[in-house]
């Protein structure tokens, strides 16, 4: 083939290269799911210890390591098994920390500190809080692909907010990489895998429709809350 033949065509390769990335929707280099492991196999967890108040309902099982208090059940309830400070939790922990930290190192895809979550319908993608973050009222997210809101300290809702799932988008690809520490207000309808470095705290009714509870090094104190993995 003549070389201006092979020149003509390797720049009209380029430019198609440069017009699909210009017009192919950002969701498309949406983020990489982080790796929980073994945690998949736990709808909470955490550090320290897990305690209740209530008729909570944990659908699934229940872990804890390197705690070993786990007060409120009964009159709460675990559908599942209970690891308390054995290898099954550590094991699990330690998947833990590996989603917990892929989640901390995906590239932002926006930067939402300073911003409410609530009235937002927002696409698959990283969304970054340098320090805390809010929500109230509804956030929704839409489309099938990967959600990771990284929080630098703390998360929280206020009484009655949810979070909808629109267009494809699921709850087992859904992550919240929390700074610090979270508590979910009164009857606030969440959804996603919840992974605080610190505590969890669910205040009277809060549920997670689907979804986890994964406290790493604190506690995770409960309050006739349900818990659904997805």
């Amino acid at each position: 083939m003549p070389q201006g033949r092979t020149k003509r065509r390797a720049s009209l390769l380029v430019v198609i290269a440069a017009v699909i990335a210009g017009a192919w929707p950002a969701t498309a280099f949406a983020a990489t799911q982080p790796r929980l492991g073994t945690a998949l196999n736990f709808t909470v967890l955490a550090g320290s210890t897990i305690t209740n108040t209530g008729p909570s309902v944990i659908t699934g099982n229940l872990g804890l390591s390197p705690g070993s208090a786990v007060t409120g059940f009964l009159p709460g309830s675990v559908t599942g098994v209970k690891h308390i400070h054995d290898a099954v939790a550590l094991n699990a922990k330690n998947s833990l920390i590996t989603a917990y930290t892929d989640a901390a190192r995906a590239p932002t895809t926006s930067n939402l500190t300073g911003k409410n979550l609530g009235g937002k319908n927002l696409s698959p993608g990283v969304y970054t809080f340098s320090s805390s973050a809010q929500l109230t009222g509804a956030l929704t997210l839409s489309g099938n692909g990967v959600f990771i809101f990284r929080i630098g300290s703390t998360l929280t809702t206020a009484s009655n907010s949810v979070v909808l799932l629109r267009n494809g988008a699921q709850a087992c690809a859904v992550y919240w990489q929390v700074g610090s520490s979270a508590t979910l207000g009164s009857a606030t309808q969440f959804q996603g895998n919840l992974m605080a470095l610190t505590s969890i705290t669910m205040v009277t009714g809060a549920n997670i429709l689907k979804g986890r509870a994964l406290a790493r090094n604190g506690a995770l104190t409960l309050d006739t809350n349900r818990i659904t993995p997805p």
